[in-house]
């Protein structure tokens, strides 16, 4: 390696993890930079070294320690480690992107379901590669960590296999230095991620709620209990998602967990300590995951909802600046324009729309011009009222919102609005200010479809739903697509390789899901069930009205996700239909819109009414 450049390597967040890391990468032969924000721990770190005790025995000092991203700008990195909580991960890779360079390779060393998907978020797939990392430590002072177990080996892989020779050089240096780590490819990958995360959802939330150590929940036969009713719904919906596991997979998890140690959890550690916690991607994704394939997950619901109602009630109300935090976070998120700092808008006026659909709901912001300037959602299944009381309270502090109007299935129940109208108003408001004139609005929601009909002047001239069931909605899509195992983001894709011309004969849920499964046992391919399902929901929109000789343009979250609908529906009604740009957004847009023009006949009404009291 003498006759060779050494490879640079920085880590980011030197928590037991980075800290680990850190140090077997310099005893690997790497040059190694490190970037912490605590001032303290960076300058104990950058004075003394790094200490590893205990399982692993060594010391290390670093020429550089930092604490902002930025200044590891010249230093020219091939790998970039984020070895950072979940919940701190997608500032950090906003501010990294300044340092991304044709040859940077970033490194998702976390734990958790789909949190590598931060780092694709702005690296894109290419440039990522994931660990399951299976060793642990328990710090001991701001520069000293014991390691406190490591379940040999490692596992890395690249999220598309586009860099599995990367991933085979970081494997090759951690294993040089007896940090076992294995390259696996991309679906081995997503097997090992959701077995570590399943053994960590089993105890985290439980030891942080019952402020149990490991062992003591492992001792307690009722705890144990709980502990295994949680692993077995995480199975059953692991399963549904393709991942098998051994048949005594769960009797292997029970007797892994027993060797835990008298000690927390980190995710309880976070719960106890009142800081954000990682929920959302431990048990909070078993629980996604499994309303996605409609599997019942309670405990891990209850385990989700309990963490995140004490973290709400620590944080929010009891720790100064934290509200103001997650307001941040949320405003960073749904700003449109991501150059527009917290406060850009808050001089100037705003409206608001509020589409509260049956699966989830939309917020727009748009200023005085009618330009979008942020746009936000959340699920409604989730039902979580913390969560929109966030967002609300968010908006408030961001933006000067002059006049606001809800609509959508929740919109009568819902009174923090000056208004409430109808989606057919609110869509037709939306696609008409970008496209004025007569039209068809195609609109495949979540439980019915519509076809609205606007007239010259861009007002409501008709408009056609379909019957009460919901066939051929957002809702049947996802049920008819996962009765046939079809990962619903890959359905379309799938779809457009198929010529096959087999439709659903029923649009009944029940009957639709068995004649999918003699399409199953009948050997048909996976493209040709897919474009067989959008097919039957081409037809049942085809045998609605849509008036010929104006241009029609689609919107909703259906369309947005399944672009191949628009192919079929431009050859049933032999036209080009246009897709708007957000269609899922467009009915909160138009909300928006609504507002806007309501709060100037307001204001048009008080002048009048000042002027008329003026003369008197």
């Amino acid at each position: 390696m003498s006759n060779t450049k050494k490879i640079k390597a920085a880590v980011i967040g030197l928590g037991p993890v980075g800290m680990i890391l850190a140090v077997k990468l310099q005893e690997a032969g790497c040059e190694v930079a490190l970037c912490e924000q605590n001032e303290a721990k960076a300058a104990k770190v950058k004075k003394e070294g790094i200490l590893l005790e205990n399982i692993f025995t060594a010391s290390a000092k670093f020429e550089k320690v930092c604490q902002s991203v930025s200044d590891l700008t010249d230093w020219d990195a091939d790998y970039l480690f984020f070895a950072l909580k979940s919940h701190h991960t997608a500032a950090a890779v906003k501010e990294a992107q300044i340092l991304n360079t044709e040859k940077l390779v970033v490194v998702s060393a976390q734990n958790g379901i789909d949190v590598e998907e931060l780092l694709v978020a702005g690296f894109g797939e290419d440039k990522t590669l994931r660990m399951v990392i299976n060793f642990a430590g328990v710090p001991v002072a701001p520069n000293i960590t014991k390691v406190s177990f490591f379940a040999s080996p490692n596992y890395i892989g690249s999220v598309n296999e586009t860099k599995l020779n990367q991933a085979s050089e970081i494997s090759s240096l951690l294993s040089s230095v007896k940090l076992d780590t294995k390259v696996v490819g991309a679906f081995e990958l997503v097997k090992r991620i959701w077995e570590k995360t399943i053994l960590n959802s089993s105890l985290s939330a439980l030891c942080g709620v019952g402020r149990l150590t490991m062992a003591e929940a492992m001792n307690d036969p009722d705890t144990v209990e709980l502990i295994e009713q949680i692993i077995s719904e995480a199975v059953d919906v692991a399963e549904k998602e393709k991942i098998r596991f051994p048949d005594d997979f769960i009797r292997q998890c029970m007797r892994y967990l027993k060797k835990g140690g008298d000690h927390f959890p980190s995710l309880a550690l976070d719960l106890i300590n009142n800081r954000p916690t990682e929920i959302d991607y431990f048990n909070g994704k078993i629980v996604e995951y499994g309303k996605k394939h409609y599997v019942r997950t309670s405990l891990n619901l209850s385990f989700t909802n309990m963490v995140k109602a004490m973290t709400n009630k620590n944080i929010i109300l009891r720790v100064p600046g934290a509200a103001r935090d997650v307001n941040k976070k949320i405003l960073d998120k749904g700003l449109v324009n991501k150059q527009d700092s917290s406060a850009t808008h808050k001089n100037t006026d705003c409206f608001l729309g509020i589409d509260l659909g049956s699966a989830y709901s939309k917020f727009e912001v748009i200023n005085r011009e009618g330009k979008a300037v942020f746009r936000y959602f959340l699920p409604t299944i989730n039902n979580d009222k913390q969560a929109f009381k966030n967002v609300m309270q968010s908006l408030a502090s961001g933006f000067d919102i002059k006049y606001s109007c809800a609509t959508g299935y929740g919109r009568k129940h819902f009174n923090e609005t000056d208004i409430i109208k109808t989606e057919i108003n609110c869509a037709a408001a939306g696609v008409s200010h970008f496209f004025k004139g007569e039209k068809n609005i195609i609109d495949i929601g979540g439980e019915d479809i519509k076809i609205i009909r606007c007239d010259n002047e861009n007002h409501v001239k008709n408009f056609y739903m379909n019957d009460k069931c919901a066939a051929g909605t957002g809702s049947f899509l996802s049920e008819i697509a996962e009765r046939a195992e079809i990962n619903i983001s890959e359905m379309s894709s799938l779809a457009s390789l198929s010529n096959y011309d087999k439709e659903l004969n029923s649009f009944c849920t029940v009957f639709a899901k068995t004649e999918i499964m003699n399409w199953i046992f009948d050997g048909m391919k996976t493209e040709d069930i897919a474009r067989g399902i959008y097919i039957s929901i081409a037809n049942k929109v085809a045998k609605m009205r849509l008036d010929p000789g104006i241009p029609t343009y689609m919107i909703g979250g259906v369309i947005a996700h399944h672009p191949y609908l628009k192919t079929l529906l431009n050859e049933k009604f032999d036209k080009d239909i246009q897709i708007v740009d957000n269609p899922q957004y467009i009915v909160a847009f138009g909300a928006a819109v609504l507002a806007k023009q309501a709060f100037g006949w307001e204001q048009k009404n008080e002048v009048e009414v000042e002027n008329q009291l003026q003369v008197k």
